[in-house]
């Protein structure tokens, strides 16, 4: 049932797209690695390259299988998290030789370094570091009174913090939060200390003071291109065109320019190229209605199918099952289970058997449609009136014909009520897809909260908003085009 359910929604979403023209970029969800991942989009595309964008992923390991098995082509990584998380090393200084000679067998490659170094570092307020004489990391021993916070990921990954504690001696309990909102936390005062990356623009714009390394925890972190060994070598010799572009300094002046002044990744990464000579300046005003025009096609195509396959499969088994109590228990009992997973949760699950995509992401949205379709239609059948039943049976009605004639016409209004349901709780989540590339509205929401910019977040938020409206509308006139009206007026307006 799992392989043919995987084959419908292949099938379903297949489209041309991996042609031999065709490069997939990946990113991980912080505004650095987006405005790296779409300077190496843009390059491509001068070059003469179609790019498929896959930004915004969940996470180093997300990335790194999405890699692994040959659902995207590149993304940059950085040397120390390739050290440490992925190839479980203890390596401070990580050669890209040697990264490549452990790699190798995996069919990947790591290209030349850009040039910067984007270690992890500990950063407060610059007012509460002077006031509390804070330097090294070493002096938060006796600082136990410290609200802090880190990014997700560096609060359970190995060089993060259960080896910086182990290090220092540190015995604070800090919380988890998304990384690109722990910068306004510590603006707002809500948390005093969290980890930051060395080279991001948000130490300017929130004044924060780096705390030194002083035991030298921290192994380097330089950023690298990290490809599939199948790759097109012409793909490859243009993005080594990058190697040694950008020093520390220079990374920081480009995150700047996106945190602080405020620039879109696509500008700041066309600026650029334009600068180092290997691309033009020209802008495309109207980047951002053809990314929400897109963006809104892509959710609209999640949501649909998974809601045609809830329908699909959810209807013909709420009515095999009403007749027969115990199994209608236990089928909404099982639906019912699976709505009691996160959301996220079950994205995450899908990863290792579907990969990551709009496979994926349909099949949790299905699963999550299966619950109102179910109940409501199983529900609708029992609760019709038995002596209208036993009437259609009086009258020599099969049993088809009973659910033809009678049953279902008067469980509609209840059913066309799940699938109501069903659809605008998908229109919802398939936002989250966007944490495993699968595009939709989740985009410009992901990115949003890697900025901390409102006006991105609302991007996503309000036209995902609004096809609730319209779904909503829609199935009210569906409902009056197929239930008799006075049907409609015993339901609960």
């Amino acid at each position: 049932m799992r392989y043919l359910l995987c084959a419908m929604v292949m099938l379903l979403v297949s489209m041309p797209l991996n042609g031999k023209d065709l490069v997939r970029v990946a990113s991980k969800n912080f505004s650095e690695n987006y405005l790296l991942a779409e300077i190496l989009s843009q390059l491509l595309e001068i070059e003469g390259y179609e790019v498929e964008r896959r930004f915004g992923l969940g996470g180093t390991l997300v990335c790194y299988e999405a890699l692994l098995n040959d659902e995207v082509d590149v993304y940059v990584e950085y040397s120390g998290t390739m050290e440490q998380v992925i190839l479980k090393g203890s390596q401070k200084t990580p050669t890209v030789e040697s990264l490549n000679q452990r790699f190798q067998k995996m069919n990947l490659s790591v290209l030349g370094s850009l040039g910067f170094n984007n270690t992890f570092a500990m950063a407060v307020k610059s007012t509460l570091a002077e006031s509390r004489n804070l330097k090294t990391v070493s002096d938060l021993k006796n600082e136990t009174d410290l609200k802090i916070a880190f990014g997700l990921e560096f609060l359970n990954r190995e060089d993060g913090w259960p080896g910086l504690a182990l290090t220092y001696g540190l015995t604070q309990n800090p919380i988890g939060i998304d990384h690109g909102l722990a910068y306004k936390a510590i603006d707002d005062g809500e948390i005093d200390l969290t980890d930051a990356y060395s080279t991001d623009g948000d130490l300017e714009r929130y004044q924060l003071s780096i705390l030194e390394d002083d035991k030298g925890y921290f192994p380097q972190y330089f950023a690298v291109p990290f490809v599939r060994n199948d790759l097109d070598q012409n793909v490859i010799s243009i993005l080594s065109k990058l190697e040694g572009l950008i020093d520390d300094n220079k990374m920081r002046q480009l995150n700047s320019r996106v945190v602080v002044d405020g620039n879109s990744f696509a500008f700041v990464a066309k600026e650029f190229l334009f600068e180092t000579q290997l691309g033009t300046s020209e802008i495309d005003e109207n980047q951002m209605w053809k990314n929400m025009g897109k963006n809104v096609l892509v959710h609209l195509k999640l949501t649909s199918i998974a809601l045609g396959l809830g329908c699909l499969i959810g209807l013909p088994l709420g009515i095999f099952v009403y007749r027969f109590s115990r199994a209608a228990r236990v089928t909404v009992y099982i639906a019912g289970l699976l709505q009691t997973i996160p959301s996220i949760a079950l994205l995450a699950l899908m990863i290792p058997v579907f990969g990551i995509g709009q496979t994926p992401a349909i099949i949790a949205l299905f699963l999550y449609s299966l619950l109102p379709i179910l109940r409501n239609t199983i529900t609708a059948l029992i609760t019709i009136d038995p002596l209208l039943k036993r009437i259609a049976e009086g009258i020599g009605l099969t049993r088809i014909e009973q659910l033809r004639f009678v049953l279902v016409p008067l469980a509609l209004p209840n059913i066309l009520a799940g699938i109501k349901t069903a659809a605008i709780i998908s229109i919802g989540t398939a936002t989250l897809a966007a944490f495993i590339g699968a595009g939709g509205l989740g985009e410009p929401i992901v990115t949003g909260l890697a900025l901390n910019d409102s006006n991105l977040i609302l991007q996503g938020a309000l036209p995902a908003a609004g096809l609730a409206i319209l779904t909503e509308l829609f199935f009210e006139t569906l409902e009056k085009l197929l239930v008799k009206e006075h049907m409609l007026k015993e339901l609960p307006q």
